[in-house]
């Protein structure tokens, strides 16, 4: 079998002498996913894929290509954009993740991201930085004194109650919420099973969300739903489904592209020593590290839906209307036209310019918590448990290829000789 007709153990040079890659290259890529990356980008970066099943689609792997696609208007994010029977099975098993700025275009995506625009200011998101911090201390107060965890518990935590305190949602109420939501992020699913659990899954996280918001009016304070609450009444042109939408669209964003950014650079870092040093030696890098984790092991491997709302050309290959193009933003990054020795981890590495968070308009308002939270997690994480390690073989590592655009790892069992004190 080869890997075109769903094995991705083939060479990439061999799968890439048909004419189609299989929905496998997104959910089940195999050992070496940046190979198939760099194989695709030293052809045509532009090629087809069957994803979503049966649908007309390509991926874009390169930065140049990715850049402009970025920035070019035929290419929408409005989901009556798409042909009829995806608009059909996204409304059917999810409507309330589709009325919010990530499946807009200029006017109304420029309308909904005021929404969250003032609030998610670097300004705003450098104040939360004493609490992240207090934050990923308890996490680690929790921990053995020594011994191994596997870390994705606390990547997984540490952004969900920070998000979480940032929405005011009560602590009893924080658990069922992360399920719901994770859950969504995937959406739709390929088979009626998950979609109908799917739906159950969007029912009650709508809900919830509306009796949130009906309780935040009586009780207005300075987190994140009073404040979309006071932009939306100010404006008075935001509907409740809007909303609510926007609402599960930043948790989601809030903690799971996070989550991903500490295990994936965490076991980025421990399999380079040198760059392990270097940040251990000098914590002030922490920032500069955290975008080059970013860039080197993308939480979010492909950007979000984008359609084409008319007959097209991408670097000389014919995109028909309502085919979907998918942007590899982990190709992009490792494109060796746009970054020097690319497949090296350089924590020191500028300019640093990858589309980890995308790009232009639609680039992820939640960046600046996001940063925040990796410039402090790291460096605690390396001085508060010394001798911080890898348990298990580096090739051995499970990654989820899920659903969704996100890419990190279902475990990350490390091993640390003692828990030091806050």
């Amino acid at each position: 079998m080869t890997a075109l007709e769903g094995d991705t153990t083939g060479s990439p040079e061999e799968a890439l002498e048909r004419e189609t890659l299989p929905p496998e290259f997104f959910n089940d890529p195999g050992d070496d996913p940046h190979g198939w990356n760099a194989a695709l980008r030293a052809g045509c970066p532009v090629h087809k894929i069957n994803h979503p099943p049966g649908a007309e689609a390509y991926v874009v792997a390169d930065y140049a290509n990715t850049l402009k696609a970025f920035n070019d208007p035929r290419l929408s994010k409005r989901i009556d954009a798409a042909p009829a029977w995806f608009q059909e099975q996204l409304r059917d098993a999810s409507p309330v993740l589709i009325k919010n700025m990530i499946t807009a275009d200029p006017p109304d995506h420029t309308r909904l991201r005021k929404l969250v625009s003032r609030a998610f200011t670097a300004r705003k998101m450098e104040q939360l930085r004493p609490r992240i911090q207090e934050i990923t201390d308890e996490l680690i107060d929790d921990l053995p004194d020594s011994g191994e965890v596997d870390l994705m518990k606390l990547a997984y935590n540490l952004p969900m109650r920070v998000i979480c305190e940032f929405l005011r949602v009560p602590d009893d109420d924080r658990s069922q919420v992360q399920h719901d939501v994770v859950m969504l992020s995937e959406a739709p699913y390929p088979d009626e099973e998950r979609n109908a659990l799917l739906r159950v899954a969007s029912d009650k996280i709508e809900r919830y969300l509306l009796d949130l918001l009906a309780e935040r009016r009586q009780d207005m304070g300075d987190d994140l739903v009073s404040e979309l609450i006071r932009a939306a009444d100010e404006d008075e042109v935001f509907t409740e489904d809007e909303l609510v939408s926007t609402l599960v669209l930043l948790i989601i964003a809030g903690h799971k592209t996070t989550a991903n950014l500490i295990g994936n650079g965490t076991q980025a870092l421990l399999q380079h020593p040198d760059q392990l040093a270097l940040l251990q030696a000098d914590p002030s890098l922490a920032e500069s590290a955290v975008e080059e984790f970013l860039r080197f092991e993308a939480p979010v491997f492909r950007g979000t839906i984008r359609i084409a709302t008319e007959d097209m050309q991408i670097d000389g290959v014919d995109i028909a209307k309502e085919s979907f193009v998918h942007l590899l933003l982990s190709s992009a990054n490792r494109d060796p036209e746009a970054f020097t020795d690319p497949d090296r981890l350089d924590i020191t590495r500028s300019p640093n310019r990858h589309f980890a968070f995308g790009h232009g308009a639609h680039f992820c308002a939640g960046a600046p918590l996001s940063r925040v939270e990796g410039s402090v997690a790291f460096p605690t994480l390396l001085r508060r448990l010394p001798g911080l390690r890898l348990v298990d073989d580096p090739d051995k590592l499970d990654w989820i290829f899920d659903n969704s655009t996100s890419r990190g790892l279902r475990s990350l069992r490390v091993a640390y000789d003692t828990r030091l004190p806050r």
